[in-house]
């Protein structure tokens, strides 16, 4: 009676508990609902809850064995699914070879090296040396160091409303207060730069050290950015010997249709952000530069950037087996077709538009409240789909890269469903 009293405090209170003493039972009061609420620390005040019980291909179930088509591949992460044979098959034999050894960058582990060619041999020649991260928001925080580092100077210029990760020195880099003012002071030395303004870009100058610019500013709405723009940015850079930091962490490999979108627009970044996508499912994120410049991080001071998890040798197979998947299916050279398909099935009185490139699109609506509405539709009609942080007047589309065309279908049905 003790323990039962006991535990009800607990959940009540938010206190911890043995779970052990209950050998696995919970009283029907605290399924695993209530321990995800009061026990996983929340980032919004109204998660979505969906409880997952499986994944597979292109599809998520949840705890009652319900199918949900998966329209954001778990915000453009899933590329090749989820639980593809090519991927659990890579982190089985590598599980039982070795997982994490030392540090990274002391032992040499061959699912870092192997992969880190793979990356290089997709990119520009000058881009030959991959430094492998956690998530996106270290990789972001390792560029940054790089170019200060690199250029001896201490400016970063950014785009207004883009998002480059949560960490204090990734967050400096987002201009907007309702995100950053509780957590000042950050990394001074910002400068903000409008999207598509070729006259913003006068505010670099001599001080700065490099522009990070997204080529698809996810969280508008999938903003594309015009060529002569990123060409005059690119050109600026070199003048003044900043470093282009161009962040491909959501629109790399493949879900704009190309490899990485700066190839549709005639430069070569100094240096590449990778993540989502990028770990076939496990958290795996890199920033990619030319050795000469990496190899600044080595010296004066020693362990100039250093991570203990970075590169684990789980993650990196497992990144590997994705990326293999993608190229030996041909998937990329799909997506445009794919992205026409959506666009011409998502035709209704409530879509205002759809934005953006390849697989990487937001549909327009009224406003927030419509957004909400329709997600929470979606949801219960058996498709995931998501809003944008500086767009809540949008819905998300990001599918897996390998989503067929009848999946496709199917989905945009149920999202007309939904706004019915």
């Amino acid at each position: 009676m003790a323990i039962l009293i006991y535990i009800v405090l607990s959940n009540v209170l938010c206190m911890p508990f043995d779970l052990g003493k209950l050998n696995g039972q919970f009283p029907s009061f605290m399924n695993i609902r209530n321990l995800f609420l009061n026990h996983v620390a929340q980032t919004s005040e109204e998660p979505m809850g969906f409880e997952v019980s499986k994944a597979e291909g292109v599809f998520l179930y949840d705890e009652k064995g319900k199918q949900y088509i998966d329209f954001i591949a778990g915000i453009s992460v899933c590329s090749v699914g989820h639980s593809h044979p090519k991927i659990i098959a890579a982190i089985k034999e590598q599980s039982e070879k070795y997982l994490h050894t030392m540090v990274y960058g002391e032992h040499v582990q061959s699912p870092q090296v192997l992969f880190a060619k793979a990356l290089c041999d997709l990119l520009p020649a000058k881009i030959n040396s991959c430094y492998f991260t956690n998530s996106g928001s270290e990789a972001t925080e390792g560029a940054i160091k790089l170019a200060k580092r690199v250029t001896g100077k201490q400016k970063i210029a950014s785009i207004k409303n883009s998002y480059h990760g949560s960490t204090a020195g990734a967050l400096s880099l987002m201009s907007d207060e309702y995100f950053t003012n509780a957590f000042r002071p950050l990394v001074p030395g910002t400068i903000f730069l409008d999207y598509n303004n070729i006259e913003s870009i006068e505010r670099i100058d001599d001080c700065t050290a490099a522009v990070v610019v997204e080529l698809v500013k996810a969280e508008t709405g999938c903003t594309i950015a015009n060529k002569d723009f990123i060409q005059a940015l690119a050109q600026k850079c070199k003048k003044l010997g900043a470093l282009l930091i161009v962040d491909e962490i959501q629109t790399a490999i493949g879900r704009t249709g190309s490899s990485f979108a700066f190839e549709d627009y005639g430069i070569e970044p100094d240096v590449i952000l990778l993540a989502k996508s990028l770990g076939g499912g496990l958290p795996l994120g890199a920033f990619l530069a030319n050795q000469k410049h990496m190899s600044q991080l080595s010296h004066n001071p020693v362990l100039g950037h250093i991570t203990t998890f970075g590169g684990n040798p789980l993650c990196c197979v497992a990144g590997h087996a994705a990326l293999d998947a993608l190229l030996d299916g041909k998937y990329i050279s799909d997506v445009h077709k794919k992205e026409k398909l959506i666009k011409k099935l998502l035709v209704h009185d409530k879509i205002k538009a759809v934005h953006g490139k390849g697989l990487l699109l937001a549909v327009e609506l009224e406003n927030a409240e419509t957004t909400t509405a329709a997600m929470r539709k979606c949801i219960a009609n058996g498709l995931i789909t998501d809003w944008f942080l500086f767009a809540p007047n949008m819905l998300r589309i990001a599918p897996p890269l390998i989503m067929d065309e009848k999946t496709i279908k199917e989905a945009c049905d149920l999202l007309l469903q939904s706004l019915d």
